[in-house]
């Protein structure tokens, strides 16, 4: 690692993002006093994690990417048994509820779908009562459906006060779940903004896509100064440029009295900041099929 540095903002989802092998877990088990940093410092809440280890472990929950619990366990026994750990625990009973796992509170955890696996793990990294709660991959290996649930729970718990770190290589989770994103590239912080600074940072090229039922001259769109080249392919027009490009290209049509038909705006994502920040596309996980029951 040579030089991460951010900061969490109370009450927000913060998410990490980056390449394999870039640093983001090292960085989230550094916070949470899993691992002790070679140089620099971390203040979680104003207190050291390695020093002050006792009193960070009562504020802070983490799911790390790995997570296992013995087969036989019930859901509503792992619950009571973490509770057990903490000074000031919430109630377990009102997570299984938050969660949706209350009819599942005796099914032992092998018998659990991979969302509801995930559910649990989830309350296991709140029933401390944590101010922040770190979250390590908690959708990889779900099937869509299960993860667009996971989403909602987690927005839930923010909205009951949680601080939320988010670790995910998924592009989609992250854009629509964070409110800042920081991203992690061979070992230093290669950007730190909002999702939408993110995509309007990694490109200001635009692109228009329309079809015309009658005749139009190319310079119409050429000679305007937002537009940077025009092409046609198949009878469908694509007009590439910057600034205000969709305001312009509309300007220009009307004016020449010609309707765009079927007219689309190529939408940058935050995969293709993804790629302006770090050189490399996304690896995402596979999804495995997991039910979400």
């Amino acid at each position: 690692m040579e030089d991460v540095s951010f900061t969490v903002e109370e009450g927000e989802i913060f998410g990490i993002i980056g390449p394999n092998g870039a640093g983001k877990t090292t960085t989230v088990e550094s916070i949470a006093g899993l691992r002790t940093p070679d140089s620099g410092s971390i203040s979680v809440l104003g207190l050291d994690p390695v020093k002050d280890r006792a009193e960070v472990r009562e504020l802070l929950g983490v799911q790390l990417q790995e997570s296992s619990f013995p087969d036989a366990i019930k859901v509503a026994e792992a619950l009571d048994l973490y509770s057990s750990f903490y000074r000031n625990p919430a109630d377990w009973r009102e997570l299984m509820e938050l969660l949706g796992l209350t009819q599942k509170r005796d099914t032992r955890y092998k018998a659990l779908s991979g969302g509801q696996k995930q559910r649990l793990s989830i309350a296991l990294a709140l029933v401390g009562n944590p101010r922040i709660a770190i979250l390590d991959e908690l959708t990889t290996g779900l099937d869509p459906q299960a993860r667009r649930d996971t989403w909602s729970l987690i927005e839930r718990v923010r909205d009951t006060g949680v601080t939320i770190l988010l670790v995910t290589h998924f592009m989609d989770e992250a854009e629509r779940l964070s409110d800042r994103i920081a991203v992690i590239d061979g070992g230093r912080v290669a950007a730190v903004d909002t999702p939408e600074g993110l995509i309007a940072r990694s490109s200001a090229v635009q692109q228009v896509r329309f079809r015309v039922s009658q005749p139009l001259d190319m310079g119409v769109l050429t000679d305007l100064p937002d537009v940077s080249h025009v092409e046609i392919t198949g009878g469908r027009w694509r007009v590439t440029g910057q600034g205000q490009l969709l305001s312009s290209v509309a300007g220009a049509l009307a004016r020449a009295q010609v309707v765009a038909e079927d007219l689309r705006v190529d939408q940058r994502s935050l995969d293709d900041a993804f790629v302006a920040f770090t050189g490399r596309a996304p690896q995402t996980p596979e999804a495995s099929g997991t039910e979400v029951d």
